[in-house]
């Protein structure tokens, strides 16, 4: 999909992408939002220019969920709600799978799939006037227990899930559910600033780091550990990791391919 986007800002520089959730006035996620956010990490995951991705949102919300006002009417067309889910389903496979790590600044409420699009990512900054919550009960749907099983105990999933609570970001903090809470005029610099270290690090070595996240998470642990000696294998003959350790020995910065 072809730029300008309607629901989003994207900014690249210094091999950080900042993507900006931009659909006012609460960021509502609406099919056009979906179609947009798998393309934009369908080409983020491409770029030789991005090593890394900070998503936020604009104004006071970082995404209250998904846009009900889509949904009537879905039942009535034969294959609608398969499709509709399947769209669904993508665009938060399009944040995990992307192969730069993902730092979310959580700006404020993120609820629904806004929580699950927090949840997908690979590192949580959350602002002291943040909070997550999952409110598909309080509609009447049920939705999300495999994201938030994933960050939270089992009884506190239980108690987000059954209750639709707000877990606002010093709790999450916490929980060990984020990695930072700090004021909202902190929040983006702070996610900038991991976003930056992470872009400075070997861009090979980073990539097959996030792949053995995603593909040991349900391997046994001595097949996972396996599979990752598999890789430092691999990246041990690469001029990457070569420009690495040399520039470790003579304590200088390593200069990549892509600077």
């Amino acid at each position: 999909m072809p730029e300008p986007y309607e629901c989003f800002r994207l900014d690249v520089a210094d091999f950080v992408a900042t993507v900006t959730l931009a659909r006012p006035p609460v960021n509502a996620q609406n099919r056009r939002f979906r179609e947009e956010i798998i393309a934009i990490f369908d080409q983020l995951n491409d770029r030789k220019d991005v090593r890394a991705v900070v998503i936020t949102g604009e104004g006071k919300t970082f995404s209250a969920g998904a846009d009900l006002k889509e949904r009537p009417g879905l039942a009535d067309e034969t294959g609608a709600y398969p499709r509709h889910n399947r769209i669904v389903r993508e665009s938060f496979n399009a944040v995990r799978d992307c192969e730069k790590p993902v730092i979310a600044a959580i700006n404020g409420a993120a609820i629904g799939a806004g929580c699950v699009l927090a949840l997908c990512c690979d590192v949580l900054i959350a602002s002291e006037n943040s909070y997550l919550a999952m409110t598909e009960v309080d509609v009447g749907l049920a939705g999300g227990v495999a994201f938030v099983r994933r960050h939270f105990s089992e009884s506190d999933a239980r108690l987000m899930i059954y209750t639709a609570r707000r877990i606002s970001g010093p709790e999450l903090y916490r929980m060990r559910v984020v990695s930072a809470c700090v004021p909202a005029e902190a929040l983006f610099e702070t996610a900038m600033g991991i976003a930056r270290e992470i872009a400075a690090k070997s861009p090979l070595a980073v990539r097959t780091a996030k792949r053995s996240f995603g593909l040991t998470e349900n391997m046994p642990m001595r097949d996972g550990y396996r599979y990752e000696q598999s890789q430092t294998v691999a990246l041990a003959t690469s001029d990457e990791t070569k420009e690495a350790q040399r520039a470790f020995a003579e304590k200088r910065r390593p200069v990549f391919k892509s600077d």
